[in-house]
């Protein structure tokens, strides 16, 4: 039987998600924390999902989540949706909004997950690009809204793969524009502190994502939505039920019971992300850009195919972003431990000055 026959047109013709599955030793290529919790406070948290009862559902909704992270950023717990990470509240919004053909916006490049769950759901997809210094473009952007009216827009802040924020007046000046949702993703926000969050104020179109990934949960996956209580209740409608297991649930309590910890390692990260970012600038023909985040985005003077071959020999592991236009050459790695990052910028200087 041909199965293409019954899949959508839309996803036949794109390429999926994809994430590197080749071996490796030192794993800088995901953004994730390079840092597991310390032993105690890992028996500690094992212990309180031994406590779990497996047989029951989980809460449905995750209330007692819900209402801590809303005290914990002073905002109303039926403004907050927790999510299987920030795709599944994604995919969320692009479902659940106007009809299969409305449009979507995106700079470009930014998290490819925006466009491939918004065209899954048969979304059009309107890339504008960034202008040359990685910045929005503002007047392109705005033409699109008046042209197109996106019913979503997304910005991911600081923006992955190119590691900056998008400056907060093309920001304001988007929302205020948009007849849609604008959606800024602040996966990354702990890492620069800086947040839209006062915005939601102002902006009833505004939504703000979060997530536990970047900040050393990421296996448990929870992502969260906060924005306007209306848009939330008709957004939950959607959400399918108990969507939050109960070990990610008591993962959850258990980050906010100990946000200190999680905090004092997001330091550690940012100092060695510094250090990281010295380093790489001393490398010839090695073009590193300021990061807001958790990793580097960096241009190469050399093939960064070769590049990556070469590391993954070594059993390091990075993402090669190499493709026409304003990636070509480029790469980005993930800050990880001081040791980690050591071994990386061995390993590079050495690929680079052969």
């Amino acid at each position: 039987m041909d199965f293409s026959i019954l899949i959508k047109k839309e996803v036949r013709e794109k390429e999926g998600y994809r994430a590197d599955t080749v071996p490796y030793r030192i794993k800088m290529d995901a953004n994730e924390s390079p840092f597991s919790l310390p032993p105690s406070l890992k028996k500690k948290l094992f212990k309180e999902m031994l406590e779990a009862f497996l047989n029951r559902y989980p809460e449905p909704g995750s209330p007692l989540i819900r209402k801590r992270l809303a005290e914990y950023y002073g905002v109303a717990s039926d403004m907050i949706m927790l999510g299987n990470g920030s795709d599944e509240l994604i995919h969320i919004l692009c479902t659940a909004l106007v009809d299969s053909s409305a449009v979507v916006m995106v700079p470009v490049p930014t998290f490819v997950m925006y466009k491939i769950i918004a065209t899954n759901c048969g979304h059009k997809v309107v890339e504008v690009p960034l202008d040359a210094s990685l910045d929005l473009d503002l007047k392109g952007m705005l033409k699109r809204i008046a042209t197109d009216s996106p019913v979503l827009t997304f910005l991911s802040y600081p923006n992955s793969p190119t590691s900056n924020c998008f400056t907060e007046k093309s920001i304001e000046a988007i929302i205020e524009a948009s007849r849609g949702i604008v959606v800024v993703d602040e996966a990354y926000g702990s890492f620069t502190g800086k947040t839209c969050l006062p915005l939601l104020k102002k902006h009833k179109n505004l939504v703000i994502l979060k997530t536990l990934s970047k900040v050393g949960l990421a296996a448990m996956r929870i992502g969260f939505l906060i924005g306007q209580s209306r848009l939330v209740r008709e957004l939950d409608k959607v959400r399918l039920p108990y969507n939050i297991n109960t070990l990610s649930q008591v993962a959850a309590g258990f980050y906010l019971d100990h946000i200190d910890v999680f905090l004092e390692q997001t330091k550690k990260i940012v100092e060695n992300r510094e250090m990281l970012f010295r380093a790489l600038m001393k490398i010839k023909g090695i073009h590193p850009r300021p990061s807001d985040a958790n990793f580097i985005f960096f241009s190469c003077d050399f093939d960064t195919d070769n590049i990556y071959s070469l590391l993954a020999q070594e059993g390091i592991l990075i993402k090669n972003l190499n493709s026409p236009g304003i990636l070509k050459n480029c790469m980005r790695v993930t800050v990880g431990t001081r040791k980690e990052n050591g071994e990386f910028l061995r390993a590079l200087t050495k690929i680079v000055s052969k």
